[in-house]
């Protein structure tokens, strides 16, 4: 069990850096801001999706190894859900309305995206900390 929950919470935390650190910062680099735009806003869906699963996995693992390490699960769990439910959609509204030059829209747009990284920090931040007890415990 112990071996499975390290797998699962390194498979998601490497994803996250391999997507923060690799991918985002190559789809700026290669694609027209547009296309790139697009291109994310197609993606990130589909990443927020990949870690609710994950994290799932590793809510119900840790429920069977240790009550924190679930609570911490789940914490990563509701963070994933709430980006893609509810910070996303605000993200693309009031960054389809910054591009309009709504200037508060724009202010509303950066403090978000400020917010969607913070989370995903702090989502990193939890895995990292499990993921280094669980290591310790193989």
């Amino acid at each position: 069990m112990i071996e499975a929950l390290a797998i699962t919470h390194s498979l998601l935390l490497g994803s996250m850096l391999f997507f923060a650190a690799i991918v985002a910062p190559s789809v700026f680099h290669y694609l027209p801001a547009k296309e790139a735009g697009v291109f994310l806003r197609g993606l990130f869906p589909r990443y927020y999706l990949w870690g609710i699963v994950l994290s799932l996995v590793m809510t119900v693992l840790a429920f069977f190894v240790e009550p924190w390490l679930m609570v911490s699960s789940l914490l990563v769990l509701l963070l994933f859900v709430a980006s893609r439910q509810f910070l996303m959609p605000a993200i693309n509204k009031y960054r389809d309305l910054a591009k309009q030059s709504d200037p508060v829209a724009s202010k509303k747009f950066a403090r978000l995206h400020r917010a969607s990284v913070i989370i995903n920090l702090v989502q990193m931040l939890i895995l990292l900390n499990i993921t280094m007890y669980l290591a310790r415990l193989l």
